[in-house]
């Protein structure tokens, strides 16, 4: 039984281990082409672009998200900023007006329909050759809009240039594990760049070639996760998207169990469900490393992840439990307590494979961070973000999962 038991562990955590090899040889592969941008930089040519910030209900946000795009370093004639309130019931309407006299800003209104809508109503209205959304929580550097605009400068092909995206004023425990998560995504983000098989096109930012909406068509519901369908639908038609690791946006996150639970259950019931939407692409080498390597990695290091922690909290209980029996049997002491014999150290393979694996995983984090901030450095987050999200992580994943079965509706923004 023994044998058959771990049978799902060796293959898990081969997939695991894989998935961060093959991050890790792509890094070293490509670090020269890496680089952190410190200084100002100048565009040959300065496009117009239009910047859509779709809102409902975010008054205590808007102000500063709107702030930080006309402070950005552009031009302010090729910056269109449009503001567009999704049928907010708070005072989200009230705080837009601070900007109606401003010349490049365009509010509008609508019925709420969703944020889909909402950026489909400004896409109508877009006359330049780029635009691109910003989240209404979100902020964006002044240096981010040029630096994503680089890319489009350096290459006709690319199609859509996605920031990294970092936490935002992280003050609860929830929040700062989230800021260890974000800066591995960086990382990830950058790597899935590299190898041309990025799968979601965030909306803090991303800039897109209007010619991938007027070829491909407008954004879609999508099980709430729109800027996920919308890069699964480039991948199929072969259009290229890049990540910018030195395009900084930052965000606000949720702070509490509840609230996180509720975003990652869209996050992950939306790539269930694009994946299902999309099955027809996966594993076909036409459609490149999206389709023979993101999509299907993506599922298996959240499974891989959950069954080891899982399979370490058992015989983290093993351990105790035999203490607490020899304790009972011959007593406590400090000798009998402590005493240290190499000899009884386990030699177990799971072990092993357990510790490479995690260190893999903490040095992602160490290279986001780098990316991020560009230096390298530890901290308490990362402890932070493996004790919650080993915990919390398989309850969404299930949730997910079951409500996909049950073809129950897609998750709310809130």
């Amino acid at each position: 039984m023994e044998i058959f038991s771990s049978i799902p562990f060796y293959i898990l955590t081969f997939l695991a281990v894989y998935v961060q090899v093959f991050f890790l040889v792509t890094f070293l592969e490509n670090k020269n082409k890496i680089t952190i941008r410190k200084e100002k930089i100048k565009l040959l040519n300065y496009p117009a672009v239009t910047v859509i910030v779709p809102c409902w209900n975010e008054e205590t946000t808007i102000n500063r998200t709107v702030q930080s795009l006309l402070d950005i370093n552009y031009p302010k004639d090729k910056l269109n900023i449009f503001l567009i309130d999704d049928g907010s019931t708070d005072n989200t309407w009230n705080e837009l007006q601070k900007f109606k006299d401003v010349e490049n800003v365009t509010i509008l209104k609508k019925e709420n329909g969703g944020k889909h809508t909402a950026l489909n109503l400004g896409l109508l209205h877009t006359k330049t050759d780029f635009v691109g959304c910003l989240d209404a929580d979100s902020f964006a550097d002044s240096e981010s809009l040029v630096r994503l605009m680089s890319y489009f400068e350096n290459n006709e092909k690319v199609m859509a240039v996605a920031p990294s995206i970092i936490v935002e004023n992280a003050k609860s425990i929830i929040q700062k594990a989230q800021k260890a998560e974000y800066h591995m995504s960086v990382y990830i983000k950058k790597m899935l760049g590299l190898i041309g098989a990025i799968h979601v096109t965030p909306g803090p930012l991303t800039i897109f070639r209007k010619k991938v909406f007027e070829d491909l068509g407008p954004y879609r519901s999508a099980h709430n996760t729109e800027d996920m369908e919308i890069a699964y639908r480039m991948q199929r038609h072969h259009y290229k998207i890049e990540q910018c690791n030195d395009a900084y946006v930052y965000t606000n996150t949720p702070p509490t169990v509840r609230k996180l639970f509720r975003q990652r259950l869209r996050w992950i019931y939306g790539f269930i469900n694009n994946t299902i939407d999309y099955r027809d692409i996966l594993f076909k080498k036409k459609y490149g490393n999206f389709s023979i390597f993101t999509v299907p990695s993506g599922i298996i290091s959240i499974f891989a992840a959950s069954y080891l922690f899982g399979r370490l909290i058992y015989h983290l209980a093993d351990f105790i439990s035999s203490r607490l029996i020899k304790w009972n049997t011959v007593g406590f002491s400090i000798e009998n307590g402590t005493n240290f014999d190499p000899f009884f150290i386990s030699t177990n393979s799971f072990i092993f494979i357990s510790i490479f694996l995690y260190s893999l995983i903490i040095f992602s984090i160490l290279l986001g961070h780098r990316m991020a901030k560009g230096k390298w450095g530890f901290s308490i987050n990362m402890l932070y973000f493996f004790t919650i999200f080993s915990f919390i992580a398989p309850f969404w994943l299930f949730k997910a999962v079951y409500n996909t079965l049950t073809k129950r509706r897609a998750p709310s923004w809130r």
